[in-house]
């Protein structure tokens, strides 16, 4: 709890430019990540192969104008993303979360702590997530599509947590909507930060917030070795003028795109031209409604096809089978277990779908073992052994059409 004289203090919201103002890694950073001393951005993530942080943490230095407050000796300050400070327990073994991006965020570092779900876990994540799990009551979220709050305070407070916490993408006025449910709740309301490129500062600040920073810095250097590696391959094929031109295509009917830039597709502009040219991209997971005659105008050689759409009918559908990538076997399924690889929501899975996706599109390229990364992602998220014969049930659809 909070106490009376100790509440949350607002400071000025950080945007996403706070965070990337060096907008991406230069020519000779990526020189530097593959000369530095024990840097193998290819290699298995032992200690002394990892890459060095590079995450900014806009949030470590207390803003100037910030009271300074005694928490007393059981607990700490900690200062979110949002530039907010907050009295939090230095013991916390309790957690709430705000939505579906930070129940897939936390998992791994505190999943035992967890007091509800945002969201009730998918079927498909059946076997990959322990039961005790799936039997957790959901609590709901926040930011919901279409503005609805699903969230459950009373349910919340009945469980007794001691810290409620959101990571993802700042919203407007986001600042006052945590201030107003910490009041609520009487608990302290922490937002972090976690696009593709801040993940590792995401699980950083977890680490600091939960008291856990042993796997939160595991996980961390995980994400910083995948992302870099990504970052190299993509500057490669830009410089070979070789990036593939992609659509990925959503919705029962495969009448919906994703198009650039948005959060979902973060993995997408990295890896692939997008050629989704559509002046207003939507920021829904579920994109942009198009139709046949626009798809035959991009006319796309590659297509990524979210679970769910058209893929295992599309082939035998006349209406695309005049399309260049469905002529010539050239659509793919993302993998989708336990959550959809690219997105949906845009959380940490989408490691995996940068290790998949690179290795599908340039295997010349990205040479490295795709069981092997997978499989040290599920184990270090999931706490999941994961066999061939399971990974290869969950890329069935997403190696092509033979």
């Amino acid at each position: 709890m909070l106490e009376e004289d100790n509440k949350i203090v607002p400071a000025k919201p950080f945007s996403r430019r706070d965070f990337l103002k060096v907008g991406g890694l230069t020519m000779a950073s990526f020189a530097l990540l593959n000369t530095l001393a024990g840097c193998d951005i290819f290699g298995s993530g032992e200690p002394g192969s990892e890459v060095p942080s590079s995450t900014n943490d806009p949030s470590s230095t207390p803003p100037s104008s910030t009271p300074p407050i005694d928490p007393g000796p059981d607990s700490f300050v900690f200062y979110d993303s949002l530039g907010r400070q907050m009295v939090v327990p230095k013991d916390i073994s309790k957690v709430a979360i705000f939505g579906s991006l930070a129940q897939i965020v936390t998992f791994p570092i505190c999943a035992d702590n967890l007091i509800g779900l945002a969201g009730a876990f998918s079927e498909s994540a059946r076997p990959y997530i322990a039961d005790k799990y799936f039997d957790l009551p959901v609590t709901g979220q926040f930011y919901v599509g279409g503005g609805s709050s699903t969230l459950n305070k009373e349910e919340i407070a009945s469980l007794g947590p001691q810290i409620l916490i959101d990571c993802g993408e700042p919203k407007a006025n986001m600042a006052e909507d945590l201030d107003s449910i910490s009041q609520d709740l009487s608990i302290p309301v922490a937002f972090i930060a976690c696009y593709l490129d801040t993940t590792a500062y995401c699980y950083h600040k977890l680490g600091e917030l939960l008291g856990k920073p042993e796997k939160a810095d595991e996980v961390a250097r995980y994400c910083e070795r995948i992302y870099a590696r990504t970052k190299v391959l993509s500057v490669d094929i830009s410089l070979r003028n070789a990036k593939t031109d992609v659509l990925y295509v959503t919705g029962s009917d495969g009448l919906s795109v994703l198009a650039s830039p948005t959060m979902h597709t973060e993995v997408f502009d990295l890896l692939v031209n997008n050629i989704a040219d559509i002046s207003n991209p939507s920021s829904s997971g579920n994109g942009n409604a198009v139709n046949m005659e626009q798809i035959y105008d991009w006319d796309p050689g590659t297509i990524i096809f979210a679970p769910g759409s058209i893929y295992s009918t599309v082939k035998d559908n006349p209406l695309w089978s005049g399309v260049t990538a469905i002529k010539n076997n050239r659509y793919y399924e993302v993998p989708n277990g336990p959550y959809n690889w690219f997105g949906g929501p845009p959380s940490v899975q989408r490691y995996l779908c940068m290790i998949w996706l690179a290795q599908l599109l340039y295997p010349s390229i990205a040479q490295y073992n795709v069981y092997d990364e997978v499989k040290e992602y599920f184990k270090l998220f999931y706490n999941y052994d994961l066999t061939q014969a399971r990974f290869n049930g969950l890329l069935a659809n997403s190696l092509g059409k033979q």
